[in-house]
Parts: structure tokens; C-alpha cells; sequence
């Protein structure tokens, strides 16, 4: 990791900067493949799962006898683990549903706002190196007590044609079957538009690698929602001289270890405790399975060091990281500092791979400095609130003038004697 001590404020912008990538000859390739899945369907869809996927093996569709097999192979001891998570996310979850609240704004104005689930959607689930099946539950859970009509699963198959297990456990824990053997933007591509085998859905969710975001990103422009924009992962941890070495340690290890372009970073007001994490890091590394992703990821993070706390809550709101770890026996004093982050894990004894696994909250979170504006994935992602209206004829004569006065003045006649006509009705009575 570099460290810096005492940076000036002026320099903190380029300290918070992610690396940029040249994304032209991307964007290309997966136009293309785009396109091609657009205007030939499952024709070109095969021929980039061959490409790409390494062939397809079996069905495109998962049968209920591949399911049945595949989850038949899954540990009792990994389905206690993923049932437990399903149970805390499912009920963090099922906090967020809203009760219907009927306003009225004008005497006989009611207004009111109303959930309803997007009716098809679409989950794309990396199976590479990681098979995130975590992610079924994070993106499924919610889907189903939105009540989606039509949940479509894209996950890629090993070279035998098989989907990991604990995907497919976590898949029918949260209700899913239609589960399709495909990867990559090709599989973006294929929900986003639609081929004669899968079906096209009104917004897609899930993480990826650099072509899957390019395709969610380019998908958009054939009318459909993606989750958020996604980049690579990435963690802040904030350490005062209470916290644990030992512990950001793991911590900054357990984001490095995703990819070589995964970003942590490190801010502290205490020499003993970075230089302390430094050490833990190097012992640490050397037991780690991936270790040379993980070693390549810290070679592109910061290790900062601040002259007090204030001043490094400052800076990591600057950061707008996807995962924020306060790690200090005083973590609550700074709930109310957090402007910009994802998801935030308070205290010595809150890693951020609980938020990923089973503690209750969502961990498909905004990365790349969008957690300034956006919001990681909930209930509310997959419903839609649609307002209601509705007027007496009292409220109407009550409001009328009003609406009749701005229509006027807006210049928009035809909006007034929408009005107006109703009023002059109510007259004649």
C-alpha cells in the first residue's frame, strides 16, 4: 500500500480518484455483441457462449432434474449457513414494505402513493472464480416480497455444463426456476433484449466484470433499468488508536482478494495503528488462497494518515466508498458524520464480510464514488411508486381557481378548461 501522512486538503481529489480505465475498444466489443444478440436472437447467443463461456453443455435452461441433482451435491452444513442468511436478509427486507398513507391536501383532494413490484426482471450472477451465490439472496430476497411476476436467473456453467450448487440452493430458497447457463454481456445482452429463449425483462441487477458493466451500462439504451452504475469493489476503513490491527488487516484483505483492480483504503490519525496494519498485511497475505489478486490490488491502495478523526471522516466522505468500516470503540459518535458510503459497519467487531454474507443488509452496493447519489439495492428497487389522485366534486370546486389560474399563466389553455369544464358542469347541476 502507499502511505501518505498529513496530505493537504488540496490534494485530497486526487487521493480519492478511482483509476480510469480506457473503456473505447470495450464499449465497442460490447456493442457489438449487443447488437448481434438484437438482430439474431439465440443464433448469436450461442455462438458467444461458445466463445466465451467455453460452449454450452446441455440445455440453455437449468432443468428441475439439474436443480434436484445440484443441490443434492450442496453440504448440509453450507445449507444451514445460507438458510440463516436467507432468514436475516428476508426480515431486514421485509421491514422495508410501506403502508399505504392517504393524504388529503385540499378538503375532498386525496392523494396517495402506492407500491407496485416491476414485473420482470433479470439477475445476472458471476460464477467464475467466485460463484456468488450470496448475491441469489441479496437480489432475490427483495424480488420476491416485491412480488415480481417473472424472475429471470443468468449464471455461467463450468465446463461441464453444471451451475454451482449453493446458486442453485439459494435460487430455490428465494423462488427462482428459470434459470439460464449463460455469462458476460452476452447474457446482459440477452435479457436486456430478448432472444427466442430468454425472455427480455424491464431491469437488470447483478455485478460483474468490466463487460458486464459496459452491457448494463449500454442496455440502458433500449429502455432497460439497471440497478446502478457498478465498478470494482472496494472498502474504506476508518481506524482511530482503539482499533484492532489485526483486524483491518482481514478486513482490507477481504476486498483486495475480489480483483486485481478492487480499491482499498485506509485512513487512520494513528502511526502505531497503520503501521501495524502493514505488518499484519504482509503475515496475513502469505496464508491467503488468492493471494496474488490480492497482492496486486494493494499495490493500487492508500494507506492515509490524518491528524484526527474529523479530519479523516471528512476525507472518506470525500472517498464515497462502497463499504465503510468505522473501526473505533466511539463508531457511534460518527453515525451522524456519514454522508457519502454504501453500506456502513460500526465498531472493532463489524466486518464488512458480514454485510456480505448473512447479517441482514444488502451488499449490492454503488461503487466508484456513486454513493453519492445512489443508493444500494433494496425493496424500493424493485417496485415502482405510482401516485394516486382522486378528487370529489367539492374538491374540485375547491381547487379549481387554483389550477385554473397557473394553467393560465403557464400558457396552457386547454390545462384550465380541463378544469374549468368540470366546474361550469357542476353549475348546470
Amino acid at each position: 500500500m502507499q502511505i501518505i501522512k498529513y496530505p493537504e486538503k488540496e490534494t485530497w481529489k486526487q487521493l480519492v480518484s478511482r483509476p480510469e480505465l480506457d473503456s473505447g475498444a470495450l464499449m465497442t466489443t460490447v456493442s457489438k455483441i449487443i447488437a448481434d444478440i438484437k438482430t439474431d436472437g439465440d443464433t448469436a447467443l450461442f455462438e458467444y457462449i461458445n466463445k466465451f463461456d467455453g460452449g454450452l453443455n446441455g440445455e440453455l435452461r437449468i432443468t428441475n432434474e439439474e436443480i434436484r441433482i445440484g443441490i443434492g451435491e450442496l453440504s448440509s452444513e453450507l445449507k444451514k449457513a445460507i438458510d440463516l442468511a436467507f432468514s436475516n436478509i428476508t426480515r431486514f427486507h421485509a421491514s422495508q414494505v410501506d403502508d399505504v398513507k392517504k393524504i388529503e391536501t385540499s378538503p375532498g383532494v386525496i392523494c396517495w402513493r402506492q407500491s407496485i413490484a416491476i414485473e420482470r426482471v433479470g439477475l445476472y450472477i458471476p460464477g467464475g472464480t467466485a460463484p456468488l451465490f450470496s448475491t441469489v439472496l441479496m437480489l432475490g430476497i427483495p424480488a420476491q416480497l416485491a412480488g415480481c411476476k417473472e424472475v429471470v436467473l443468468c449464471t455461467p456453467a463450468n465446463k461441464n455444463g453444471q451451475v454451482n450448487p449453493a446458486i442453485l440452493y439459494a435460487a430455490q430458497k428465494t423462488g427462482i426456476s428459470e434459470i439460464y447457463k449463460v455469462g458476460g454481456a452476452q447474457a446482459i445482452a440477452a435479457m436486456g433484449v430478448g432472444t427466442e429463449s430468454i425472455p427480455k425483462v424491464d431491469k437488470i441487477f447483478g455485478p460483474g466484470n468490466q463487460y458486464v458493466t459496459a452491457a448494463k451500462q449500454l442496455i440502458q439504451l433500449n429502455g432497460v433499468a439497471i440497478d446502478m452504475p457498478a465498478g470494482p469493489s472496494e472498502v474504506c476503513i476508518l481506524a482511530d488508536s482503539s482499533a484492532n490491527p489485526t483486524f483491518i488487516a482481514a478486513d482490507l484483505l477481504s476486498q483486495a482478494e475480489h480483483g486485481i483492480d478492487s480499491q482499498v483504503f485506509l485512513v487512520s490519525d494513528s502511526e502505531f495503528v497503520l503501521s501495524e496494519t502493514l505488518r499484519e498485511l504482509r503475515i496475513q497475505l502469505e496464508r491467503l488462497e488468492r493471494k496474488k489478486l490480492a497482492a496486486s490490488a494493494l499495490e493500487n491502495s492508500k494507506a492515509i494518515l490524518v491528524h484526527n478523526l474529523d479530519e479523516g471522516m471528512e476525507l472518506v466522505n470525500a472517498y464515497a466508498a462502497e463499504h465503510l468500516i468505522i473501526a473505533s470503540d466511539k463508531a457511534s459518535y460518527f453515525v451522524s458524520k456519514v454522508t457519502h458510503a454504501g453500506s456502513v459497519f460500526l465498531g472493532n467487531y463489524t466486518p464488512e464480510s458480514a454485510g456480505d454474507y448473512a447479517s441482514g443488509t444488502n451488499h449490492t452496493l454503488p461503487t466508484n464514488g456513486y454513493a453519492r447519489a445512489y443508493s444500494g439495492v433494496s425493496l424500493d428497487s424493485f417496485i415502482r411508486k405510482v401516485t394516486f389522485q382522486q378528487i370529489t366534486a367539492d374538491g374540485i370546486k375547491h381547487l379549481g381557481q387554483t389550477i385554473i389560474t397557473m394553467a393560465e399563466a403557464e400558457g396552457l389553455d386547454a390545462h384550465a378548461e380541463a378544469v374549468r369544464i368540470r366546474i361550469k358542469s357542476l353549475k348546470d347541476v
